[in-house]
């Protein structure tokens, strides 16, 4: 195996920062989030059917742990949904773990809802490398993430949630108290009590998931629960503004075979139209699957049904329950 040397800045870095606690020792060296988990305690002596019986029991937890967050889950859903209405977007901005899972759930948006790319934002400190590689130091450099916030022109229509599962991240913190400054919404995101992040963001999200499986590798338990979470944040936003009628996903984008059958069948199950006109009449509709249904339901043009879903932004149900003909 090839050794691995530290470089000389890595050096110095590491020094700076360990002087940082000597100077001012009020700054913990141990969180929650770092704690030893003694259920795991001796993980390196079971075998691998133990070690998966082990983790799964440890990720239960987060269920719960989220569970308990849920009425300010609630909270951030209505107000990311209020600023989609006026125009704002959404921006998850985080390192590491907490950043990769936040570009994801961007990413996820335009296919399944039909957004806009720029409607949901992931931010990652490092930039875009950071999503296949580790950037030293990146998390450290709070004025990037202004920088980055700057680049999209930040405004006080925008919600930014800063997630950091440590809780005290200065990348994600110094971008919620930009955020502040130009008076977008902040949510702040973390897996300890009483973290710094939660002194400046106006709404926090903190399900407590406990010691990990491995000290410190919040990739795991901490990782899942802000997956839970920013699931259940666009997946609630989207809901709020119309993207969905019942549980069908009526403004996904049909990009491929496996989109584009599934647009048909949601056509056909809504509408009652066989198939391959529920096909046809889609074509007709450039894909758009609300305008489809709305038209063969209410026995009106396209256009026509564009206007309709208009008249009330967009939600399929109101359309047609407003519809006399459908």
């Amino acid at each position: 195996m090839r050794q691995q040397f530290l470089s000389i800045n890595d050096i110095h870095r590491s020094e700076r920062l360990f002087r940082k606690h000597i100077v001012n020792p009020s700054l913990p060296l141990v969180s929650a989030t770092e704690t030893r988990n003694s259920a795991s305690a001796k993980i390196d002596s079971l075998s691998p059917l133990q070690i998966v019986r082990l983790m799964n029991a440890e990720d239960q937890h987060v269920i719960n742990a989220v569970a308990r967050e849920e009425l300010a889950i609630a909270r951030a859903i209505d107000i990311v949904a209020e600023r989609f209405l006026r125009g704002g977007r959404l921006i998850y901005i985080g390192a590491g773990t907490s950043g990769r899972l936040g570009v994801l759930d961007a990413s996820e948006c335009p296919p399944t809802f039909s957004t806009p790319p720029e409607m949901v934002v992931g931010l990652i400190a490092g930039g875009r490398d950071a999503l296949t590689r580790a950037i030293e130091g990146a998390e450290d450099d709070s004025q990037a993430a202004v920088a980055e916030l700057q680049n999209l022109r930040l405004s006080d229509r925008d919600v930014v949630v800063g997630i950091a599962t440590s809780g005290r991240t200065p990348y994600a913190i110094g971008a919620l108290e930009y955020a502040k400054t130009v008076g977008a919404f902040t949510i702040g995101f973390a897996c300890n009590h009483n973290s710094a992040i939660a002194k400046i963001a106006e709404l926090m999200i903190a399900p407590i998931v406990g010691p990990e499986v491995i000290t410190g590798s919040t990739r795991l338990k901490a990782g899942t629960a802000t997956k839970l979470v920013l699931n259940m944040l666009t997946t609630g936003a989207m809901v709020r503004i119309g993207k969905t009628y019942g549980n069908l996903m009526v403004d996904l984008r049909p990009t491929n075979e496996k989109l584009i059958d599934r647009s048909i069948r949601i056509v056909a199950e809504i509408s009652g139209l066989p198939q391959p006109q529920a096909a046809e009449l889609l074509n007709q509709c450039h894909g758009e699957v609300k305008t489809a249904i709305v038209a063969a339901l209410a026995s009106v043009t396209p256009d026509d049904a564009r206007r309709m879903l208009s008249q009330h932004d967009g939600h399929l149900r109101a359309t047609l329950q407003n519809s006399p003909s459908a």
